[in-house]
C-alpha cells in the first residue's frame, strides 16, 4: 500500500528546528516567527522582550483557539501574557522552540485554531 502526505496548501509546517532557525517553506528562518495555517510572519516583533500585551494584536486577529510560544527563554512577565488570552478564552502553551514546533505541526494537521510564536 502506497501513502502520499496530503498537505493543504498553505498550510506552513516546519520543517525542522534548532537553536538559530526554524525551517518553514523552504528557508531557515533566523528572525521571531509568527506561524499559523495560511499565515506566516517573519520579523513581526523584534525579540521576545517586546512581547507585552500591545504587540499581540496581529495574533488576536486570527482568533486562535490556541497560542503556542516556542523560545529558548520564556518571555519577562507570562503571567500578563496568560491573563490576557485567558480573558479571551484561548490557551496559551509556553514551551521549549523544538516541543512547540512539534506541537504546532499536530495541531494545525488537525485543522485546529492554532498560532506558534517561534523565537530561534
Amino acid at each position: 500500500m502506497k501513502l502520499h502526505e496530503q498537505r493543504a496548501p498553505g498550510m506552513h509546517l516546519i520543517g525542522r528546528y534548532d537553536a538559530g532557525a526554524v525551517h518553514v517553506e523552504g528557508r531557515n528562518r533566523t528572525l521571531p516567527l509568527l506561524v499559523a495555517p495560511g499565515v506566516l510572519r517573519e520579523a513581526w516583533i523584534p525579540d521576545i522582550t517586546m512581547l507585552v500585551p500591545e504587540a499581540l494584536a496581529p495574533v488576536l486577529e486570527l482568533q486562535p483557539r490556541i497560542v503556542l510560544l516556542g523560545a529558548g527563554r520564556p518571555p519577562a512577565d507570562p503571567k500578563v501574557l496568560r491573563r490576557l488570552f485567558a480573558e479571551r478564552q484561548i490557551a496559551l502553551e509556553i514551551m521549549e522552540l523544538g516541543a512547540a514546533c512539534r506541537t504546532y505541526n499536530v495541531l494545525a494537521q488537525e485543522d485546529r485554531a492554532v498560532v506558534a510564536l517561534l523565537f530561534p
